[in-house]
């Protein structure tokens, strides 16, 4: 292909993204990709000196739909030129301090991943709302925007007000509209777009919107000297405001600044893709001015992305400790967040029909806090796209599968190898009995050559037999036979843990060690005891007590105590500070991590929860807290720092 040819397709191939993500509010390749193919059309056209009359890299913003009431912009809407690393941010950087020859302070902004909405009030009351449409006419959205409950409908300032913002779907209103939709959202942004782009005001409520203000274009009646004095005066006026505003004088600050929130973006409930940079001193942004497309006084970074698309090439189904079985994608490998990923969880039959994917399909892959990457939805079918097919037999066993709820299950629990292995590699961790040693390919020796499928067998295991087992020599044996000693004398909660019941993990451990004293009051707790206490609802009460009504897990249990088993109970220390109180953690801790400070104030009688709400007494904030530390200062939730912290600490 020569080089005016790949200008066309290039230039054809971008603009039917932008129809697709703006107009359809259906993407069918990453942000990244786009980026990737936008950028090397910018500099295709750089090269050759000309582009085509049609070309994307002249449009300011995105379609107007029709079916909406335009509304042209009173102040024309700029987009953002981007850098692409941080020896491009410093150039443009000491390029401004030499345009205006000085040297000044620059702003730094989370760059929001939403949709972006300009607001007018009129003598402190909202009036319209539009979206940014192609710069400088959008579709009036007043009705949808007056629907979310942040942007305030009054404010104090009684000038004429134009406001610029985003507008977001936080991460946890996506996950629990996804929960009941018939077809869930692909990703946040698209179900604002979707959202905020519905000719029905009652679609846009329901996905329980937020918007994000950060910029005024028109204020009668009052000027700004720079960026911090804006960003105080939208704060003022009751608009929400990122927790994140800082203000830079070199490259090396802009970029220590901006490496820390990569760090802790995706523990951040809004989706951001970049940071903005802007010249503070408002004077000196009038007098360096524009281009046709971007204001030159201001500049976004742009994140590695943590959502591309790939090819879904197969779909295998793994059985685990509980007999559930979880399909997994099979991938054409990328990477992710600076991993190769090849792998990505399917969650369920259910919701492989909901996202509607296909094998041989295009789909949307997503890596956050750098856990197993999820398939979040179809990207584009192909013309050999073919269905997922569920299993009707265990693929380890070969058993018939049960369907329970949205999940499959192996019942054949007592001779299902992937399901024993599994179990004993629970047994065995760190949080249950800390057997080191034990792998999973030790694990599997042992069932193999000895039978070994129950967790008490372990403890029968001798010299004699380890020494048969192939790379087991002296020093092996007596390593794992004193580790295996040594977790004999376990702490209660682990000792839970340890169980492998259903739906219970390590909190919901601690939490019922605190609530029973021993097995046998755990074993005969009722449903309505059960389900009294926080963070035990119907669903973990009933695997409780279907785990204790089963005679096998009963019989493991005391071969367990008749093997020496002993049970440790941590006695709690009431802290006054922390007794009875609702705790949520953010940010990052120099002297804790997130699990031993959860255990502490649990120790202490806290209940330690990951969301802000009414119910929450206290908030300690570490470093680069996110939007838990917004939300409970708009709620008047008290808040502390670690060195708050610590002093409470010692004062036990």
């Amino acid at each position: 292909m020569s080089k005016e040819e790949r200008l066309k397709f290039l230039t054809d191939e971008v603009n039917k993204h932008n129809k697709n993500y703006y107009v359809y509010d259906n993407p069918t390749i990453s942000d990244a990709e786009y980026d990737a193919l936008y950028y090397e059309l910018v500099d295709l056209e750089k090269e050759l000196g000309y582009s085509l009359p049609n070309t994307p890299t002249n449009r300011v913003g995105d379609y107007v739909l029709p079916g909406f009431k335009k509304r042209r912009h009173e102040i024309p809407l700029y987009s953002l030129n981007k850098v692409k690393d941080f020896a491009d941010l410093e150039k443009w950087m000491s390029d401004m301090k030499q345009a205006t020859k000085s040297d000044m302070s620059f702003s730094l902004e989370y760059k929001y991943d939403g949709l972006k909405v300009v607001i007018e009030y009129v003598n402190g009351v909202y009036k319209h709302a539009t979206t940014r449409g192609n710069g400088t006419i959008g579709e009036d959205v007043t009705a949808q925007v007056r629907t979310i409950r942040s942007v305030p409908l009054t404010i104090n300032f009684k000038g004429r007000l134009i406001v610029q913002g985003e507008c977001m779907m936080t991460n946890s209103a996506f996950e629990e509209y996804n929960k009941t939709a018939d077809i869930p959202l692909k990703n946040p942004r698209n179900g604002v777009a979707g959202a905020v782009r519905n000719l029905d005001p009652k679609e846009t409520e329901k996905r329980r919107l937020d918007f994000f203000c950060y910029d005024c274009l028109l204020s009668e009646g009052i000027t700004f000297n720079n960026q911090q004095e804006m960003h105080e005066f939208i704060a003022a006026q009751g608009f929400k405001t990122a927790d994140f505003f800082k203000v830079v004088k070199t490259a090396e600050d802009a970029e220590q600044e901006i490496l820390k929130v990569d760090k802790v973006k995706d523990k951040l409930d809004i989706m951001i893709d970049g940071m903005v940079i802007k010249i503070m001193d408002c004077p000196s942004r009038d007098e360096i001015g524009y281009t046709n497309k971007f204001p030159k006084w201001a500049m976004a970074y742009k994140f590695k992305p943590v959502e591309l698309s790939t090819l879904l090439k197969d779909v295998v189904w793994q059985v685990g400790r509980t007999g559930k079985i979880t399909p997994i994608a099979v991938l054409e490998p990328i990477e992710l967040s600076g991993a190769i990923v090849s792998r990505a969880t399917l969650n369920n039959t259910q919701d492989i029909a909901r996202k509607q994917i296909e094998i041989n399909s295009r789909v949307f892959v997503r890596r956050s806090n750098e856990v197993i990457p999820e398939v979040m939805g179809l990207a584009e079918s192909s013309t050999n796209s073919k269905p997922i097919i569920a299993p009707t037999n265990c693929p380890s066993c070969g058993a018939q599968l049960s369907e329970i709820g949205a999940n499959l299950f192996c019942l054949n629990h007592k001779h299902c190898f992937e399901q024993i292995v599994d179990r004993l590699t629970h047994f065995v961790s760190r949080n249950a009995f800390n057997i080191e040693g034990l792998s999973i390919k030790t694990l599997q020796q042992l069932y193999q050559n000895f039978g070994i499928s129950y967790p008490y067998e372990l403890f029968d295991l001798t010299q004699e037999k380890l020494a048969t087992l192939d790379g087991f020599k002296d020093k092996k044996i007596t390593n794992l036979l004193t580790s295996i000693d040594k977790s004999k004398t376990i702490a209660w909660e682990n000792f839970i843990f340890a169980l492998g019941i259903l739906n219970i993990g390590k909190k919901n451990a601690y939490v019922l060690s605190k609530k029973y004293n021993n097995i046998d009051e755990l074993k005969n707790a009722k449903m309505e005891d059960l389900v009294a206490i926080d963070d035990v609802g119907e669903i973990v009460a009933n695997s409780i007590i279907e785990y204790f009504a089963d005679v096998d897990n009963l019989e493991n249990i005391s071969n367990l105590f008749a093997r020496g088993v002993k049970i440790t109970k941590t006695e709690s220390k009431i802290h006054p500070a922390f007794n009875n109180k609702t705790v949520v953690l953010t940010g990052a801790l120099e002297n804790y991590t997130r699990p031993d400070l959860t255990k502490l104030l649990l120790s202490y009688g806290a209940n330690v929860t990951t969301s802000v709400s009414k119910k929450t007494d206290l908030v300690i904030a570490g470093a680069d807290a996110g939007s838990k530390l917004t939300k409970a200062r708009e709620l008047g939730i008290k808040v502390i720092d670690e060195a708050e912290l610590m002093s409470l600490l010692q004062q036990n």
